[in-house]
């Protein structure tokens, strides 16, 4: 699988999956791409200490969880729109193309192998 509309179809089905997942823990803002993770428990008030303190340990491990998925999520979308553009499988450090070896491994990447070590310096 080389073509990149195959890769179009990864993505859109990757997008899919995501987003399904990150309903699960979250809402997303009506103006932006932004998540907010959902609370974990409704009713805290009658909660024994104990209830409490679990209640904010699973409330922050679904912010980390939120947070992975998130940039996943705005990286995915981000790939699908440069399609429309043209830009698709272009690295955004150098302007050179990415390797089809690198975007059949991961769809979304923002840079070529020589750059790969400096996509987390890209604005999300």
């Amino acid at each position: 699988m080389s073509s990149h509309d195959d890769l179009k179809v990864i993505l859109e089905n990757e997008l899919e999956k995501i987003t399904n997942e990150l309903k699960t823990i979250a809402v997303k803002t009506p103006d932006s791409d932004d998540w907010v993770a959902l609370p974990v428990a409704e009713d805290l008030v009658t909660a024994d200490p104990n209830s409490e303190a679990d209640a904010v340990e699973e409330w922050n491990q679904r912010r980390a969880l939120l947070v992975q998925l998130e940039i996943r999520y705005r990286n995915i979308k981000r790939a699908i729109d440069k399609f429309d553009s043209g830009k698709y499988g272009i690295c955004e450090i150098s302007g050179t193309p990415i390797e089809i070896e690198r975007l059949q491994a991961n769809p979304a990447a923002r840079t070529n192998l020589a750059n790969m070590d400096r996509e987390s310096e890209l604005p999300l």
